[in-house]
């Protein structure tokens, strides 16, 4: 951990190492590189995720993919990206904690992923859960080469905010630091939070609906970190599509609504909670807070 001022004042070398442990792209470091001084942790933020979304590309992006281990696999970058070893290790901390059963579909749902999309499977996994990260997975499999590269990167800089928080004293004293975009779930009929539901937020691109970020909620039914820190949605109309038809399942429940799609408006940039209700035959929504 360095202070604000430290990565201000520090030789380009050494600033390099300390950004290169949040992100591997070297575009991506170069370019934070130059906007040194940073007056505060919010312009930090700030200007890491404008840096990211405005003008990193796709090369840029699978770069850095190439500094995380695979999920579950924490050792195979052991040798390559030592410096990131243990904070990868803190991330993924809860895989230990499923079955075999899951791990092993875990795993072969990576090994399906890497084929397909060409580089490994990329997810924010702090604080998820191996059922969450074996959800999402399986909802992102579905997606073509254009969609996913966009999503996996929303996910890198989910990770890279992260890690700058990690690396930045200071940060701790920032509590407003959360996603513009958050979701919660409730099964009215059983009077518990519904758990590793998919969540995919879209937008409208040229008359038709785009993945952004995909989440699965959580033991207490939420999805909290669907947008990256700093990332601010452009007004407009969006729509969050819940997969509630394998929730239905595994709870042994006839539902009527293999999937529920809500549509809503982003008018500025404060944060917007999108609460569902469900039951087998209905649910209900409304803006939260």
């Amino acid at each position: 951990m360095i202070t604000l001022k430290q990565l201000n004042t520090l030789p380009k070398k050494e600033g390099f190492t300390h950004l290169q442990q949040c992100c591997a792209s070297g575009a991506w470091v170069n370019k934070m590189l130059k906007e040194r001084p940073f007056k505060s942790e919010r312009e930090l933020i700030n200007i890491a995720t404008k840096i990211w979304y405005d003008q990193c590309i796709i090369k840029d992006f699978k770069q850095a993919f190439l500094g995380h281990p695979k999920i579950g696999d924490i050792e195979s970058l052991k040798e390559k990206y030592a410096s990131t070893l243990q904070w990868a290790g803190d991330e993924q901390s809860k895989i230990s904690e499923a079955d075999m059963e899951t791990i092993e579909a875990l795993a072969k749902a990576n090994e399906l992923y890497e084929k397909k999309f060409g580089y490994i499977f990329i997810v924010s996994a702090s604080g998820k859960s191996a059922e969450e990260m074996l959800a999402i997975i399986g909802s992102r499999l579905k997606h073509n080469e254009a969609d996913e590269i966009y999503l996996a990167m929303n996910e890198q800089h989910k990770i890279t905010t992260i890690r700058l928080i990690k690396l930045i004293e200071g940060f701790k004293q920032l509590t407003d630091l959360n996603s513009q975009i958050t979701t919660h779930i409730l099964d009215t009929s059983l009077g518990i939070p519904a758990k590793n539901v998919v969540s995919t937020l879209k937008a409208k691109q040229k008359d038709e609906w785009k993945p952004i970020c995909v989440g699965a909620t959580n033991t207490e039914g939420r999805i909290l970190d669907l947008l990256p820190v700093g990332k601010v949605l452009q007004p407009g109309i969006y729509k969050m599509e819940f997969q509630t038809s394998n929730y239905f399942k595994r709870n042994d429940i006839n539902g009527f609504y293999p999937e529920i799609a809500i549509q809503f408006e982003i008018t500025d940039n404060t944060h917007y909670h999108i609460p569902l209700l469900i039951s087998p035959f209905g649910y209900s929504t409304y803006r939260g807070s």
